[in-house]
């Protein structure tokens, strides 16, 4: 008769008895420093009993996930990499021909690679009216929403991406002054 749990027997290529022995856990090594360090340490010291709870990480809220992207993106069209490398100065001034007199100038006229710190920030804050604009315009779309919340959101986000667009050329002309004349 045969017994109901018989034990798996590892089978070789060549049939030895080191493939047998490495399949039931024990370890061959013929080292004797590999046998002196894995029993000596654990023969005197006895490692102690840690009772280690893990920290528990639960996800952060969609509104802070939200905040988060814009402020990234923010921070990334407004050239916050360019403002740490060449370390530009916060805005520019520009003496007045007639008068003599040193100006603020805020934006770097003539150069397209190149910006003041607020430059970049505004221009940014320009881009990020804009995408907020085009988010309230798609909150505007949802049908479970009252009429007057939709038109609130309708106008305030074609406001916003009007505003932007405006804003944003103007930026671009007086950067560049004879772009699209």
């Amino acid at each position: 008769m045969r017994p109901n749990n018989p034990q798996p027997q590892a089978t070789g290529l060549s049939g030895d008895s080191s493939t047998s022995s490495l399949s039931s856990g024990t370890t061959t090594s013929t080292d004797p420093i590999y046998h002196i360090l894995k029993i000596l340490p654990f023969s005197v010291l006895r490692p102690p009993r840690l009772r280690l709870k893990l920290p528990s990480l639960s996800l952060p809220s969609p509104n802070l996930v939200f905040a988060f992207v814009l402020l990234t993106y923010f921070m990334v069209v407004s050239g916050i990499v360019y403002d740490v490398i060449v370390e530009p100065p916060g805005i520019g001034s520009m003496q007045d021909p007639y008068t003599g007199s040193v100006r603020p100038v805020v934006f770097m006229s003539g150069r397209v690679n190149g910006q003041y710190i607020i430059e970049g920030l505004s221009s940014g804050f320009m881009f990020l009216l804009g995408g907020i604009g085009i988010i309230l315009l798609d909150l505007a779309l949802d049908r479970n929403r009252p009429r007057t919340v939709k038109s609130s959101y309708a106008a305030a986000g074609i406001s916003s991406v009007v505003l932007a667009y405006v804003m944003s050329m103007l930026f671009v002309r007086i950067k560049i002054p004879a772009y699209l004349r």
